[in-house]
């Protein structure tokens, strides 16, 4: 059922339980039913990294699984950034994956809040550059594969400064974004 997202809390519970899901160990592989997860913060193969069990991933990280059985954590780091987007989607949509936010001469659209002049089409703006060739409704629902995708063409493209919300608010000072203790 569609609905403002409902994952705040167990994305924001999930940098706390590092512990708990790999033990701190940067070596730790996780089977699930169709998936695995690797490395500190168990970085899953179907959507995050490639590995050769799952060679169809949408790969957002650009990256080999392997990758994060490593001891350097920088391109694990760089995958998950997990305190700045917690603290960006807070700013943009209030974790609302249906938010809409109108604006002068263009709409912005779900938990991202992706703009319907350059990345997504609709019927307020069709002459828009639809960089994401996709029609915006569809970042408003809780299915964040399609957003994901679009967010990674954006950050390609612009960076992560695309969402004002970021520079202002979320790139400095992220302890009150990280997780309290148990």
């Amino acid at each position: 059922m569609p609905g403002p997202l409902r994952l705040f809390p167990q994305i924001k519970g999930g940098v706390c339980t590092t512990f708990h899901t790999s033990g701190y160990d940067t070596q730790a592989i996780v089977q699930n039913n169709d998936s695995t997860e690797y490395g500190l913060f168990q970085i899953n193969n179907k959507i995050w990294c490639k590995d050769d069990q799952n060679p169809h991933s949408s790969n957002i990280c650009n990256i080999s699984c392997d990758k994060f059985l490593d001891d350097d954590l920088t391109d694990d780091i760089m995958c998950v950034s997990l305190p700045e987007w917690v603290c960006t989607t807070f700013h943009t949509s209030g974790y609302d994956t249906q938010a809409i936010v109108q604006n002068n001469d263009s709409t912005e659209y779900g938990l991202f809040q992706i703009n319907n002049k350059i990345w997504c089409k609709d019927d307020q703006n069709p002459h828009s550059s639809n960089i994401c060739n996709i029609s915006c409704d569809k970042f408003l629902d809780d299915d964040l594969t399609d957003d994901i995708m679009c967010v990674k063409k954006i950050l390609d493209k612009v960076g992560i400064n695309y969402w004002l919300a970021h520079k202002a608010l979320c790139s400095e000072k992220l302890d009150q974004w990280l997780c309290e203790k148990f």
